[in-house]
């Protein structure tokens, strides 16, 4: 293979074969974002049905080259870490594909359509979305998981904002900054636990020193939600004509809702999310079967009520409501709507596990961690490699496990306390995850709420204030202690 003449030179630099020069490592980097920013301008909001998935196997692709060609990274050590990440990820893609069947089965049951009826007579445009972000907070808060909050409340409130003539956008916003401020304060919350187990640090201890950064941020972004609601809201055009569409086409009902209240219980147990999910799916489908037969029947084109149960879980439905808007909004992608999200999780995973497999990841954060030089560098620094991670790995859960293993060390030889390293791991990696196009995080919420992550993204407030308040603590160093 004829190798350029800049990468023998960095090559020749006397460092380990494993890990390249970081001029050489942030090369995938480049030529992924370069690759991606062309697919975003060509396809737009489709670019997450193809043109990512090849922008990230071309990323991976440079990464294997270099290390095979360069440096004599043998081809089995890739294909073993790849492997290893995809499985480490397997939950993760069957967790996808039931809330795909919850929100298929959840709508067509009349669930998610009762929800809505009851909720766009009860809720004011002015106050929506500053009460959208505190509901989302609150079952976060209970279930743990900002996934489950998102797939079933967000999916209903969604609904509730279009018909009240909110923009889905900031809809989408303020669901998503009240799912994950519940989820980072959450004693059940996988990533809580992570975060505070990666660096050892107690886990309350862990939440209760999150709350000093958490808390300002989410007053600070309910305030806007209230001010952007105040200012903007003129709805309740649509209301009258919904009510009588939903009414009209399914069996509102507030039987439904024992539904998502069982599905409370199963949370409030801390019964685990895949089996949560798979359940609540088929609690909805014998609903469906007693309440909304009819509905069945549509979905199916037959008189069979199993083949249209069959369908609902596992493909898209459309059901005429008589209203086009309508129709659009109860719609729903079943099983076979996640796969272009499980596709696009596979491809970044074999980008992260080549960039980890490589060295490169490794070579970039010695340089970041080379120029930590006080309080203020070294928390900027974790939350700049945290975020970093989650745009190179695409995944929430090995950009904690890398930030914590990289700055570890660090922090303990300056002797700060561990809490700080843990906190700051959630306030970068946890919270921006959702703000990544191609991050198993943003990839699932888009899908779910059929809003695009960079539609949403100006909008979650919570998310793009997390990282920078926590760089304000640090700067003013409140309840920053080293170790005595």
């Amino acid at each position: 293979m004829a190798v350029p003449f800049f990468l023998r030179t960095f090559a020749a630099v006397n460092k380990p074969p494993s890990i390249p020069h970081p001029l050489v490592a942030v090369v995938p980097v480049v030529v992924l974002i370069g690759f991606l920013a062309v697919v975003i301008t060509l396809f737009g909001s489709d670019s997450l049905s193809g043109g990512s998935q090849i922008a990230l196997l071309m990323g991976m692709a440079v990464c294997v080259c270099i290390s095979m060609g360069v440096y004599r990274v043998p081809w089995r050590i890739f294909e073993q870490r790849i492997k290893h990440t995809i499985g480490e990820v397997s939950i993760t893609l069957l967790i996808l594909l039931c809330v795909g069947m919850l929100s298929g089965s959840w709508m067509i049951s009349g669930i998610v359509p009762t929800l809505i009826y009851y909720g766009v007579q009860i809720m004011s445009p002015q106050f929506f979305l500053v009460s959208a972000c505190v509901i989302c907070a609150i079952v976060s808060l209970l279930s743990g998981s900002s996934w489950t909050t998102i797939a079933t409340i967000g999916v209903a409130l969604l609904g509730i904002g279009h018909a009240l003539g909110v923009s889905e956008a900031w809809t989408a916003g303020a669901i998503i900054s009240g799912a994950y401020f519940g989820d980072k304060l959450s004693p059940l919350s996988d990533t809580t636990i992570l975060a505070s187990s990666a660096t050892g640090t107690d886990l309350f201890v862990h939440i209760r020193y999150m709350m000093l950064t958490t808390i300002p941020t989410f007053a600070v972004s309910l305030v806007i939600f209230l001010v952007a609601g105040i200012d903007g809201g003129e709805g309740n055009v649509q209301v009258d004509r919904y009510t009588e569409g939903l009414s009209r086409t399914f069996n509102i009902s507030l039987w439904t809702l024992l539904v998502p209240l069982l599905t409370g219980v199963l949370i409030a147990r801390r019964v685990p999310s895949l089996i949560v999910l798979f359940v609540s799916s088929v609690m909805a489908g014998v609903v469906a079967l007693l309440l909304q037969p009819h509905v069945l029947c549509e979905v199916a084109g037959s008189d069979s009520l199993t083949r249209g149960l069959a369908m609902t879980y596992y493909g898209p439905t459309a059901v005429d409501t008589g209203d086009a808007s309508l129709n659009d909004l109860i719609s729903t992608g079943g099983m076979a709507g996640m796969l272009n999200t499980i596709w696009l999780i596979l491809c970044a995973m074999c980008f992260g596990a080549a960039m980890v497999a490589s060295g490169m990841i490794e070579s970039l954060t010695r340089v970041i961690v080379h120029w930590i030089r006080n309080r203020v560098s070294l928390v900027s620094s974790t939350v700049g490699t945290g975020i970093f991670l989650n745009v190179t790995t695409g995944d929430q859960f090995i950009s904690i496990v890398l930030t914590a293993d990289i700055f570890k060390e660090v922090y303990d030889k300056q002797g700060y306390e561990t809490r700080l390293l843990s906190r700051t791991c959630e306030d970068a990696a946890t919270v921006t995850s959702v703000l990544i196009p191609w991050n198993t995080c943003g990839m699932t919420q888009a899908a779910v709420l059929g809003v695009p992550t960079l539609v949403y993204l100006p909008y979650c407030f919570f998310n793009l204030f997390s990282p920078l308040m926590s760089i304000v603590m640090a700067m003013l160093g409140w309840k920053i202690k080293k170790r005595t």
